[in-house]
């Protein structure tokens, strides 16, 4: 069984804040460094470190091609890692990246290149899962109270009904899907003009069943500064000294 992973990381990083992410010398947040290495780097390496996984690809804007290459080429071994050009959305990125995977790829992960702390065991998991029924995404039960509500023109939200959190996940990344079944929903996106938030949405469409694998409140997504603070806490957790 042949798998790759797709990180997406062409983003502008909006979310982040300018000030803050001027502070970290990038205004872009799949480049701030942690611990002194660009967090996209803490992502692949997750991968790179995994048994499972025979191809890296990560998509780029144009000016981010060559360093990002050069970096990967020289930190990352065992591992075949391509660097393409992404698009203007995440949806573009991941497909530019995927036209570039081999036709006998079995199936394809797609990452966020800002979790840097998806753990080996989820990704076995969503793998596995992906390998018996086609499409599997990683998510988590949310531990607060959902509310649906109706956004007015003010800006003021008013509540429209209360959704049982037995019936509702947040989704996660990796999502791993059969690579044909992945390109059928690219090219069906495609043909219709569809935009989705993420990959299990394109392929949803489809009217395919997509499981669910239980993932871990560690698997953040550092999308604003205070993400960053959370990620510096896990990370020296991860490295601190285990005491016998």
């Amino acid at each position: 069984m042949k798998v790759a992973v797709i990180l997406p990381a062409a983003g502008l990083g909006t979310r982040m804040g300018r000030t803050s992410a001027e502070k970290a010398g990038t205004s872009r947040k799949q480049f701030m460094l942690l611990d002194g290495a660009p967090i996209l780097l803490h992502s692949v390496r997750r991968f790179a470190a995994s048994p499972r996984v025979h191809e890296i690809v990560v998509a780029v804007r144009r000016d981010d091609l060559d360093w990002v290459a050069e970096l990967l080429q020289r930190e990352v071994r065992g591992k075949k890692v391509r660097v393409v050009e992404g698009g203007n959305s995440r949806q573009q990125s991941v497909e530019n990246a995927l036209a570039v995977l081999d036709p006998d790829t079995t199936l394809v992960a797609v990452h966020d290149a800002v979790r840097p702390f998806i753990d080996l065991e989820t990704i076995d998991k969503v793998i596995d899962e992906a390998a018996e029924t086609g499409a599997a995404i990683v998510g988590i039960v949310p531990v607060d109270t959902v509310k649906q509500v109706t956004r007015a023109q003010t800006n003021k939200a008013r509540i429209r009904a209360t959704l049982p959190r037995e019936k509702l996940v947040l989704a996660q990344t990796p999502q791993v899907f059969r690579y044909d079944l992945l390109v059928r929903a690219f090219a069906s996106a495609q043909a219709d003009g569809f935009i989705g938030t993420d990959e299990s949405s394109l392929v949803e469409r489809l009217e395919v069943e997509v499981s669910v694998v239980l993932g871990s409140d560690r698997n953040i997504k550092i999308t604003k500064p205070s993400d960053m603070d959370l990620a510096r806490l896990f990370l020296e957790e991860e490295t601190a000294p285990r005491e016998l």
